[in-house]
Formats: structure tokens, C-alpha cells, sequence
């Protein structure tokens, strides 16, 4: 395992540290174009949501079955992925995105249509994989929908950013695709910030043991680095307390032994490494520390609660239904489309 002295938190902020490392690795974008009646529907996937409203209001269908009208110039962040529509108006009827036809732009950047005469509706949607597991406990503690409006007040970029997709939305011009993907990447990427700056809706919980003076140092040096040979007299020295004195207290807090926590945070990262980087499993176990890969796999199920080859089979098989939904999907589930260029 690796030497864990160069890990250790350095701002004097646990939860800063965490999410230092929070990124958005790898992402499609989709620019839409529908006119009235329309309605797209999204399964529920692993895969965080994007969506901004070019011109025109529209209504969303959340997570949680009630319908919100969405200002044009608004966008929303759903980090978890939950099943969502958005339509004309509530109560129009909603198809799938997969069977939607478009066309490829760009690598990665896609545009979809639909026939009519009414003016259209722009928007620009995203499939967004972050760099942490669907697990970790800050994707569970964020609420199904962020609103980017709701946050400006707080987040002065906020405004700017909006401002400039409107322009670039309604644009045909050469490279709009790419820079509409890149203010994407930086306005889900400050939701996020201005919400956890906000107090994360909550100050109990993860959140709460993050911000523990004590116990948040702990909790950030394995989250920065899960594959380092962390015992409890190490997760101790990094307290700056005694074994016995540590232990007590970070069960306390926590709510769990802190080499339990380390193995599940260990398990979430190795899951990622499987579907995301498609690593062989010899290869995770060895980085991990353990003796075998039989034991590395014992290990696995036992937290994540399948074996590490269900994460690692074929492209394909790796895709679970909601994953499927995203514009380069509908061109993989549609060979027929032609690619603009």
C-alpha cells in the first residue's frame, strides 16, 4: 500500500479536502431543439443530470412526481440521476430519450430535434459521471433537484454563467457545443460548491462527522486516499490521540468502527476503478493491500454486495438502464443514425 504522510489534509477544512477531489470525469452533452407538444422522459441511472433552458418555459416532472415549471435561462442538477421528465406542459404525453434520434456535432455533443411548426424549445442536456462512487455519503445527502436560480443570491458567478449558455444556446455558430459543455462542467460544478458552502441543507450526519475538529481530519485523509495502509494507531496519530481514545470516539461520531469505514470507502473507490477504468480486479486487490484476490473479492461483496465481476464485464453489460439513456446510447441502441460531422 501507499505511504499515507503526503494524504493528509492540508487546509485546515476536512470537508474543503474531500472535495478538492470532486470532478466530473467524462460527460455528454445533447442540444435540443423540440416544439409543442414534446415530453422526454429520463430512467433513473448512476449518471448525474443536466439540464438549462434556452428560451421558452418548460415544466419538470422530479424524482418525486411532482411537476415545476422551469424559467427559460434556469438549469437544474440532478446529482443522483433520479427518473425525470420534461415536457411542454404537465401532462403531455413523455417518450424515452433513447428512442429519440440525433446527431453527433462533435465528439460527444449531440442535437436533437423534433417536427412541427411552433417556435422551439431550446435545451442543452448533460449526462454527467462524477469521480466519486454513487455511494459516497455526498451524493446521498443532496437533494434530488438543484436549482441554479435558487442559488444565486449565493453564488454571484451563478448569473454570469447562465447568461453566457443564453448566448451560446441560441447561436449556430462553429464551437458552441464545446464551449456549451465546458459552462456546464463549471455551473454543476458550482451548485455544488455554493450548496455545500450553504451548510448542505444539514448539518447532521456525514456532513456533521466532516465537520467534527477532530474526527473530519480523520475522515478526509481516507477519503483522499482509500488504498494507503491505514490502521487504527495511524488514524489515531492523524487525530493526534490515543488508539482507545480514537477508536471510542470515532465510533461515537461516526457511528461505526473506523477500519469498517475505511472498508467501505476502500470498496466504493475499487468499484469505480472497475467501471470506470476497467481494472482488473488482481490489479485493485494488489493496490489495496490484499494478500489475494479472493480475498479482495470477499471483501467487495460483502460491502457492495455483489461479486467485482458484475462491475466488470462487457461494455455493454455494464450499462445498467438508466446509464442507457444519454445521447451517445441512443446512438449506440440506434446504428442507423448518421453522424452530422
Amino acid at each position: 500500500m501507499h505511504d499515507n504522510s503526503s494524504k493528509i489534509p492540508v487546509t485546515g477544512d476536512p470537508l474543503t479536502d474531500i472535495l478538492r477531489g470532486l470532478r466530473l470525469d467524462g460527460a455528454e452533452y445533447g442540444r435540443c431543439e423540440l416544439r409543442e407538444p414534446w415530453g422526454v422522459s429520463f430512467a433513473a441511472g448512476t449518471a448525474a443530470r443536466f439540464h438549462y433552458i434556452g428560451n421558452r418555459n418548460c415544466w419538470l416532472l422530479q424524482p418525486d412526481g411532482e411537476w415545476v415549471e422551469l424559467e427559460a435561462g434556469d438549469a437544474v442538477l440532478l446529482p443522483r440521476g433520479g427518473a425525470h421528465s420534461l415536457a411542454s406542459a404537465p401532462g403531455v404525453p413523455t417518450s424515452p430519450i433513447e428512442r429519440h434520434e440525433v446527431e453527433e456535432v462533435c465528439r460527444d455533443v449531440y442535437c436533437m430535434k423534433n417536427e412541427g411548426r411552433r417556435p422551439a424549445t431550446l435545451l442543452f442536456c448533460a449526462t454527467m459521471h462524477f469521480n466519486i462512487d454513487r455511494l459516497h455519503p455526498l451524493l446521498g445527502m443532496m437533494p434530488d433537484v438543484m436549482r441554479a436560480q435558487e442559488l444565486e443570491v449565493y453564488e454571484p458567478g451563478i448569473p454570469h454563467l447562465l447568461e453566457a449558455m443564453a448566448r451560446e444556446v441560441t447561436m449556430v455558430r462553429v464551437g458552441s457545443g464545446g464551449i456549451l459543455a465546458r459552462l456546464a462542467d463549471v455551473l454543476a460544478a458550482t451548485v455544488i460548491r455554493s450548496w455545500v458552502e450553504r451548510g448542505c441543507g444539514d448539518s447532521a450526519g456525514w456532513i456533521g462527522a466532516v465537520r467534527d475538529r477532530d474526527i473530519g481530519r480523520v475522515l478526509a485523509a481516507i477519503h483522499l486516499s482509500p488504498e494507503s495502509d491505514w490502521t487504527v494507531e495511524s488514524l489515531a496519530r492523524v487525530m493526534g490521540a490515543s488508539r482507545s481514545g480514537f477508536a471510542e470516539r470515532f465510533a461515537e461520531i461516526v457511528g461505526q468502527p473506523p477500519l469498517k469505514y475505511v472498508t467501505q470507502v476502500r470498496m466504493h473507490q475499487a468499484r469505480q476503478w472497475l467501471e470506470r477504468d476497467r481494472m482488473r480486479i488482481s490489479v485493485i486487490a494488489a493496490r489495496l493491500g490484499y494478500e489475494s484476490e479472493a480475498s479482495f473479492s470477499r471483501a467487495f461483496k460483502r460491502v457492495i454486495g455483489e461479486p467485482p465481476s458484475r462491475f466488470r464485464g462487457s461494455e455493454a453489460a455494464s450499462l445498467d438502464q438508466g446509464e442507457a439513456t444519454g445521447p451517445a446510447a441512443v446512438r449506440r441502441l440506434r446504428p442507423g443514425i448518421s453522424p452530422a460531422g
